[in-house]
């Protein structure tokens, strides 16, 4: 996912850190920190605690910075949620491309294979109840371990850090259970009906289900100045929509190889070409990206985007070779369609060249890809 940065792996999967985990921390502190005496009172009474020691938890700074316990806390567990999917996945035979922490929690990447309803639907349970496992986790470091805790006031932090982190793992469960697709909740709906009807429909209706939840969430969020709310409606309605579309391609693309679409008539050009004469060369082709070659081998692609980030007082000066993109995404006339389409959606280009022992046999673009669905669909 674009904005983030690698900081481990765990059971061999990447995790990735987005920008937007960065503003989670202190936005949770701050909005824990400000109303401490009620959220500690809260979970106070939910737990049924009578008379608590609050002197550590109001002191000073120590609001915000339980707050940003909490929030790691909270993060700590949205991690172990989504590792649940990825070790169910795995299990399964299903590869995973990465977890990413987001500021709403996290995304795992997983392989996008057409989904089996039979592989899908405990996935989607894994996390959910990996949450409902962790809530009572804390739930029992509250009551079995706090008695043993001599000093009444380090005895109420602790009540109230593990009560906080059992009620948010608990809001957790039961919001991943919800059927708003593309959530937990939604994806065990769209294995439901996947087993009754096409893939395409199943996940039509489950997005359709999700779309209303969002716009729920959206309108309670404006009403109650609920952003969070709002935000993850947002996300909601997105995802819902990116995961239709996602589905349809796969299945519109099933069983179609490069070799079946890529154009083979070629328009090549050098490296030492000039930046100018490659501009002339797209308009009078209308194509806007074409293979660079140097003695026979494919040494790079230079597009239109690439003309757009070299300065226009540089331009006359520079050569293809200056600004073309050497490290290419290439694949084999062999891989299927529904690959060359998943990559360009995920490193956002526009072309894909087939390679097979160092020659170049063709190129596939977004548009013989967008041609294949309309065809196929009709």
């Amino acid at each position: 996912m674009a904005g983030s940065i690698r900081i481990g792996r765990i059971f061999g999967i990447p995790v990735l850190l987005h920008w937007s985990f960065l503003l989670a921390i202190p936005l949770f502190a701050w909005i824990i920190g400000t109303d401490i005496s009620i959220s500690s009172g809260f979970v106070f009474d939910i737990f049924g605690v009578a008379n608590p020691d609050t002197t550590l938890i109001v002191q000073g700074w120590n609001p915000y910075i339980l707050g940003a316990v909490v929030a790691l806390g909270l993060f700590a567990c949205v991690l172990v949620h989504e590792l649940a999917h990825c070790i169910v996945a795995l299990r399964r035979g299903i590869k995973i491309n990465s977890i990413t922490l987001l500021i709403l929690g996290g995304v795992s990447s997983i392989e996008n294979e057409i989904p089996d309803p039979v592989d899908e639907l405990p996935m989607s349970l894994a996390g959910p109840l990996t949450s409902a496992g962790l809530g009572i986790l804390s739930w029992l470091v509250v009551f079995a371990g706090v008695p043993f805790i001599r000093n009444p006031a380090v005895a109420g932090v602790v009540i109230f850090l593990f009560g906080y982190l059992a009620l948010l793992n608990v809001i957790l469960f039961v919001f991943n259970l919800l059927p708003a697709f593309p959530m937990d909740g939604g994806r065990v709906l769209r294995a439901w009906l996947a087993k009754r009807m096409s893939l395409p429909r199943a996940t039509k209706i489950a997005a359709d289900i999700g779309k209303a939840f969002a716009f729920l969430f959206v309108i309670f969020g404006l009403f109650t100045l609920n952003f969070i709310l709002i935000i993850i409606g947002v996300f909601i309605y997105l995802g819902a929509d990116q995961e239709f579309y996602a589905i349809r391609s796969q299945v519109l693309l099933k069983d179609v190889a490069v070799k079946d679409v890529m154009s083979t008539t070629l328009i090549t050009v050098p490296p030492e070409m000039t930046v100018p004469d490659v501009i002339k060369l797209m308009y009078a082709t209308k194509h806007l990206g074409f293979p660079v070659m140097q003695a026979g081998i494919l040494a790079g692609m230079v597009t239109l985007e690439d003309v757009h980030r070299t300065s226009e007082i540089d331009r006359d000066a520079k050569k293809v070779g200056d600004i073309m993109a050497r490290n290419l995404i290439t694949l084999p006339p062999t891989a299927m369609l529904s690959d060359a389409f998943r990559l360009m959606s995920r490193y956002n280009v526009g072309r894909i060249p087939i390679v097979a022992e160092n020659r170049l046999l063709g190129i596939v673009t977004r548009t013989d890809v967008l041609k294949v669905m309309e065809l196929r669909e009709a």
